[in-house]
């Protein structure tokens, strides 16, 4: 079954990586601005990082027919640095209206402290002013209720924010209706460790329904797997979930979030 999957981290993977996703049938990704394993020195790094997402890692994609697209902004991890955070602000807006950029994002919190908030919400008024569409990183276990809760209210307190024009990422049992229940759209990473299995995105579907969810594989510097969705188109499958629900959630729903950008093109 022709997929999306949108947060994948290609920077990270091999070329062998695109040419499997490719014979899995893979037709697109979106690739968030993220950490580089390190916390970078300076505004010079994320211009040259911004360059790579939008002009090296779509032609990579394209030698095996995938579409590459991409968000951009400063990552929570980084975001303890304000003075940095805001210099790579300020350089956003020049890649915004480079084919393939879908909006600002990853961004959100990792430990839910003050200069995350702050960097978060100086991220939300470039969004705003700018009408892009907003994807949302939510912290790891223990951190995540409290860090999705706190992204959900700040997001709410700012009146511009349109809730289908924001997906939370990440997403798992304990705070999927938190992000649904607000109007926004979700997205389940399908990550051994931190987040989810296909087997447990599997349950989340069958609790929430296939409404605004996607699922995706992160694909990042630690233990990931590229081919996570179509092990759980697969686990769906297995499940007896009929075939037009499937290709709901791994194709039209990230499909139909993206068409929303003021960038987008087929």
């Amino acid at each position: 079954m022709k997929y999306i999957d949108p947060h994948i981290h290609m920077i990270s993977r091999t070329t062998d990586d695109y040419q499997r996703m490719a014979y899995a049938q893979c037709a697109a990704i979106s690739e968030p601005a993220f950490w580089a394993g390190f916390d970078r020195g300076s505004a010079a790094g994320f211009h040259d990082y911004f360059r790579h997402l939008t002009e090296f890692e779509p032609r990579r994609a394209a030698q095996f027919g995938i579409k590459h697209y991409s968000w951009l902004c400063i990552n929570a991890k980084e975001a303890e640095n304000v003075s940095l955070s805001r210099e790579v602000i300020s350089m956003i807006p020049e890649f915004l209206s480079r084919p393939g950029v879908l909006g600002i994002g990853e961004i959100g919190l990792n430990k839910n402290t003050a200069n995350e908030a702050t960097i978060f919400q100086e991220h939300l008024d470039l969004a705003a002013k700018t009408d892009e569409l907003i994807l949302i990183h939510t912290p790891h276990l223990e951190d995540k209720y409290k860090g999705t809760r706190m992204i959900v209210d700040m997001l709410k307190g700012d009146s511009r924010i349109k809730p289908h024009r924001v997906c939370i990422d990440h997403v798992e049992e304990h705070t999927v209706k938190l992000a649904l229940d607000n109007g926004f759209w979700c997205g389940m990473t399908l990550y051994p460790v931190t987040k989810c299995t296909p087997a447990r995105a599997c349950d989340i579907i069958e609790l929430v329904g296939t409404d605004r969810i996607m699922a995706n594989s992160a694909g990042d510097w630690g233990k990931s797997d590229p081919l996570a969705v179509p092990e759980l188109i697969q686990e769906m499958k297995r499940r007896g979930h009929k075939e037009a629900d499937i290709k709901k959630v791994v194709y039209d729903n990230p499909l139909s979030f993206w068409r929303q950008a003021n960038n987008w093109k087929e």
